[in-house]
């Protein structure tokens, strides 16, 4: 198929695989587990020793918490959506910024980390609301959307609009791979797969020179159905995230409400994609196209991915 040697994908939701091997006395399998960004990482890989451990994981994370969280009162991503005009930020901030301003380009608005005002008005902002907001209340937020109001100067994020606020949820996590991958990288680690919320990066092989296997879940809202692989595919290296409306989402009247928005709009998705899984050479692109990929809906997003010219590669369910 390509250089990711990837088969036939019958599902979404990814997890990783890790098949038997005839061990190396020389190297070993050591597995870090946590919970960050409202999550839960894996990571994987194969060393002589305890190279990284999981307090440098750990504080990682955290700072880029402190950047790049809504969840946390004084990161800098709510310090400039408390401002009316724009804030200094970090280097993170800025990394992920950059990049999203670069996807919303290429995607033509479909993919906007300006959409928070949108996730707050139905429900999935920081406080949690099942009530259905009226179209007058939609209407009255659009113009509060779109990252044509934002600006970047050295570290200086700046908006012509103080009701625009940012929400990064949706390219966050790839970032943060990226980073946790660069760690192991720092440390001389060249086999290793690092897993955040289901997004994944994967380098090298393991202990005998085998392929790293990423397994495939079937889509399913019942947390109960998770775990049955679909389909095995096998990576050289690179980056797979997923997008997907069946996890995060409500009823009411009779109405499927999913996270992910039209920022064109200001109403849910709805077109015939249940899941985006997207393959790069990096996480934080991966994440932010398969965000846009869902937008899109399945012919367009085709159209997009035969003209791309980022090597990007996508399966839709």
């Amino acid at each position: 198929m390509s250089r990711y040697q990837l088969q036939l994908i019958a599902g979404i939701i990814l997890a990783y695989v890790i098949t038997s091997f005839v061990p190396d006395p020389q190297i070993r399998r050591i597995q870090l587990r946590g919970r960050a960004q409202g999550t839960t990482y894996s990571i994987i890989y194969y060393a002589d020793d305890t190279i990284v451990k999981s307090r440098q994981i750990d504080s990682l994370l955290n700072r880029i918490d402190q950047s790049l969280s809504i969840y946390k009162p004084g990161s800098l991503i709510n310090r400039f959506n408390r401002s009316s005009a724009g804030a200094t930020i970090d280097e993170h901030l800025l990394q992920v910024v950059s990049k999203s301003l670069e996807i919303y380009r290429r995607s033509q608005g479909l993919f906007d980390i300006t959409v928070m005002p949108l996730t707050e008005a139905w429900g999935f902002g920081k406080h949690r609301d099942t009530v259905i907001p009226s179209d007058k209340k939609i209407q009255s937020i659009l113009p509060c959307i779109g990252s044509h109001h934002l600006s970047l100067s050295g570290k200086r994020l700046s908006k012509d609009k103080s009701c625009t606020k940012i929400d990064v949820n949706g390219i966050a996590q790839g970032y943060s791979v990226d980073l946790l991958a660069a760690l192991l990288d720092a440390g001389g680690i060249h086999n290793y797969v690092v897993e955040l919320g289901g997004e994944i990066r994967v380098k090298g092989r393991k202990p005998g020179n085998e392929l790293i296997k990423i397994g495939i879940e079937s889509p399913s809202t019942d947390e109960m159905q998770t775990g049955l692989f679909k389909q095995i595919l096998v990576i050289d290296s690179g980056a797979i995230t997923t997008s997907g409306n069946y996890r995060k989402f409500y009823e009411s009247g009779g109405r499927h409400i999913s996270h992910l928005f039209d920022p064109k709009t200001g109403y849910s998705i709805n077109n015939e994609l249940i899941a985006t899984t997207v393959f790069a050479s990096d996480a934080i692109t991966a994440d932010g196209y398969d965000n846009a990929l869902m937008n899109m809906g399945l012919s367009r997003a085709f159209e997009f991915l035969k003209n791309n010219e980022m090597g990007l590669e996508a399966y839709f369910i």
